[in-house]
């Protein structure tokens, strides 16, 4: 199996269990954030590359490349840029934090008064 197969899948299986939590996203923040991943992506894969800190094999990779990085590179960085932003939203649901959030604005201290 080459790289890109491998990749697809996991980017098509990541974007159906993560839909639910990613349609009540804005779409704008996620967009940019992924934007900079691949701008990363692309310096730093390129550097890595080209000091010798890993190789890829030529009949795994579909050969094209983006600066130095190949193309199957960055779906990690797409990854990672839908990953972060649904666990975030998921696991940052905790009843302590949504308890703080229903506090009416007379029980909280004023003018630093405890």
């Amino acid at each position: 199996m080459t790289n890109i197969v491998l990749n697809v899948l996991v980017l098509v299986v990541l974007g159906a269990v993560s839909w639910p939590v990613l349609r009540r996203l804005r779409g704008w923040p996620l967009v940019w954030a992924s934007v900079h991943l691949c701008v990363l992506t692309a310096v730093f894969d390129t550097l890595m590359i080209d000091v010798g800190l890993y190789v890829f094999d030529p009949d795994k990779i579909l050969g094209v490349h983006v600066w130095g990085a190949p193309l199957e590179d960055f779906a990690y960085a797409l990854a990672a840029a839908v990953l972060v932003p649904v666990l975030w939203t998921v696991l940052g649901r905790s009843r302590r934090t949504s308890s703080h959030a229903d506090a009416p604005v007379a029980d909280l201290p004023v003018g630093g008064e405890a």
